[in-house]
């Protein structure tokens, strides 16, 4: 892209930073607002393609599952304490232990593995969304900006106002008509980045610099 749309998206990169401490040019990998990231590769992504945001759920939204976590680890300790199975020999007991702790491992992996890789991706020339439904299976939805019509953020209920993540709906002229980034830290300023790439990619057409 041009110096001077980098030079336009300064202001944008400083209001996220101020925003979030999770948003910027983060190093952070768990970042769930990452504007302009480092080494950031996906699937059929072009050698001249340049990554504008990453965007992941809010960490808020991982708080249901990381509580049944706690209460699924701990729950083996309250059986214990009360000693339900005392007709079980030890051997039995302890091997019923280690199944249920790998079972609560499993859980807990699939669940943050599938927060780290449901993510959305703003693209110079590209908006995607990977639905990561588990390690054998995805899906990829993509449409060109230019092909984008209307970009509507959404914040809806207390708590989404409060921690200001919500969806940010896209509307596009592609295959798919309507790709959502679901949950997503600040969608205004979301919705704001993808308007500005949209603005310049028109002004690409007409300058006749599209790649």
């Amino acid at each position: 892209m041009p110096d001077v749309f980098k030079l336009q998206n300064k202001d944008i990169e400083g209001v996220v930073k101020g925003a979030h401490n999770f948003s910027g040019h983060s190093h952070n990998p768990l970042a769930a607002f990452i504007y302009r990231p480092d080494k950031v590769n996906f699937v059929n992504k072009d050698a001249e393609e340049k990554v504008i945001l990453l965007l992941r759920k809010h960490p808020i939204t991982n708080i249901r599952w990381v509580v049944l976590s706690f209460f699924m680890i701990v729950l083996p300790q309250f059986f214990s304490a009360f000693d339900f199975l005392p007709f079980l020999p030890a051997n039995y007991i302890l091997v019923i232990m280690l199944a249920w702790y790998l079972v609560v491992s499993a859980y807990i992996i699939e669940q943050f593995l599938r927060w780290f890789f449901n993510v959305n991706i703003v693209t110079d020339e590209r908006i995607i969304e990977v639905d990561f439904v588990h390690l054998l299976y995805r899906e990829m939805t993509d449409a060109n900006i230019d092909q984008i019509q209307d970009v509507t953020p959404r914040v809806i209920g207390g708590v989404r106002t409060f921690f200001n993540y919500g969806d940010v709906v896209i509307q596009t002229a592609a295959a798919i008509p309507l790709i959502t980034f679901e949950a997503v830290p600040d969608p205004d300023r979301v919705a704001k980045v993808l308007r500005e790439q949209r603005v310049e990619e028109e002004k690409e057409k007409l300058e006749g610099r599209v790649r």
